[in-house]
C-alpha cells in the first residue's frame, strides 16, 4: 500500500513528490467543493484535467484557482454534463468518444444529497438517478477511453450504511420517501457499480474503487437546513460521547479530496480494485455498530452478486446495455 496517510492527510501531502505529467484525468462535479480541490491538486502536479460540470459559467468562475495552481504542464478544460439528464450524459460522452483522447483516471465525484423527493428529467428518483444512473451511463459510454492500467474512482459515502439498494423499488413507488434513506441507497449503488466495473475491466488492467471522502462542509449539504445539520451533529456527538470518543469535527476540503487522489493515482490498483476506501486506505468490512469516528463498509455494498443484479437493473432502467 502506497504511503502512510490518514484522515488528516491533505491532497498536497498525498501527492507530494508525485509527477502526473502526461496523465489525463476526468473529474465530474468540478465546479464546487471536492471536485474543484481534486482538479486543483491533480493539475498542480502536472495532470491535464477535464472537468465535467453542469453549469459552464459557474465552472469557469469556480476553477480560477485550478488554473492558477497548474504546473509542470498541467491544465484544465471544462465540458458540460448534467447527470440528471441522460440526453446531456450521452451528448457529453459522445463528444469525448469522438475526440478520442484517452483518460488515465476517471473520478466520478459529482452528486447530490438529501434532496426533497423529485425526479430527474428521465423520471428517476433524483438521488439514485443523479448519483448512480447518470454516472452509470456516462462512465460506461466512455469506458473505451480509459487506458489499460487506468482507474475509475467513484465517490460514495459512509451514508451507504443507511441503506442497501432496493432492486424492487428503486424509485420509491411503494416505499415512503426519506431523503437520507434515498441518499444511502444511491451511495451503496456507487460502491456496487465500482465492484462490477472492476470485475468487467480488470482483464484490461483497469481497476475501479469507491471512496468515502469524510464529512466536509460543502455545497453538497445545501438541501439540509442549519437546524437539520445541527441536530445531526448533536446526535453524532452523543454517540461519540457514549463510546468515549472525541467530539465530531468536519474535515477540510483538501483533507476530504485526499482519498480520491490517493485512490486514483497513488495506491496500487491491486490494493484498491473492487474495494471501498476512506482516510487514504482500504476499509474493513464491518457489520456491527459503527460510531461516526469509526470506519467500515457494509458487506452488502461489496457483494458481487448484488453488484451484478444492480448492473442489470440499471441497464433496463436506462434502456442501454454495456
Amino acid at each position: 500500500m502506497a504511503g502512510s496517510f490518514n484522515a488528516a492527510s491533505t491532497t498536497d501531502q498525498v501527492l507530494d513528490g508525485v509527477d502526473l505529467r502526461g496523465k489525463r484525468i476526468l473529474v465530474t462535479g468540478a465546479s464546487a467543493g471536492l471536485g474543484v480541490e481534486t482538479a486543483r491538486a491533480l493539475a498542480a502536479h502536472g495532470a491535464q484535467v477535464v472537468g465535467a460540470v453542469r453549469d459552464l459559467a459557474k465552472g469557469e468562475a469556480a476553477t480560477a484557482q485550478v488554473r492558477a495552481d497548474a504546473a509542470n504542464g498541467g491544465g484544465l478544460e471544462l465540458i458540460q454534463l448534467d447527470l440528471a439528464s441522460l440526453a446531456s450524459v450521452r451528448a457529453a460522452a459522445d463528444r469525448l468518444v469522438a475526440d478520442g483522447r484517452p483518460f488515465d483516471v476517471v473520478i466520478a465525484n459529482a452528486g447530490v444529497m438529501a434532496t426533497p423527493f423529485g425526479q430527474t428529467s428521465d423520471g428517476f428518483e433524483t438521488q439514485f438517478g443523479t448519483n448512480h444512473l447518470g454516472h452509470f451511463v456516462f462512465v460506461n459510454r466512455i469506458a473505451s477511453l480509459i487506458a489499460p492500467g487506468g482507474r475509475l474512482v467513484t465517490l460514495s459515502s459512509a451514508g451507504h450504511r443507511y441503506a442497501d439498494v432496493d432492486l424492487d423499488d428503486p424509485g420509491f413507488e411503494r416505499t415512503d420517501y426519506d431523503p437520507m434513506l434515498a441518499y444511502g441507497r444511491s451511495k451503496t449503488a456507487n460502491i456496487l457499480f465500482a465492484v462490477e466495473f472492476d470485475r468487467r475491466h480488470r482483464a484490461r488492467g483497469i481497476r475501479a474503487t469507491a471512496v468515502h471522502p469524510g464529512a466536509i462542509h460543502t455545497e453538497l449539504a445545501r438541501h439540509m437546513s442549519p437546524e437539520m445539520i445541527g441536530a445531526l451533529i448533536d446526535s453524532l456527538n452523543a454517540q461519540l460521547a457514549e463510546a468515549g470518543e472525541a467530539p465530531f469535527e468536519f474535515k477540510t476540503v483538501p483533507q476530504g479530496a485526499a482519498t480520491s487522489v490517493w485512490a486514483g493515482v497513488v495506491a496500487s490498483g491491486d490494493d484498491v480494485g473492487g474495494r471501498y476506501c476512506e482516510n487514504c486506505h482500504v476499509s474493513p468490512v464491518s457489520e456491527g455498530l459503527i460510531t461516526p469516528a469509526s470506519e467500515g463498509v457494509r458487506s452488502y455494498a461489496l457483494d458481487a452478486e448484488r453488484a451484478g443484479a444492480l448492473w442489470a437493473l440499471s441497464e433496463r432502467m436506462v434502456g442501454e446495455r454495456f
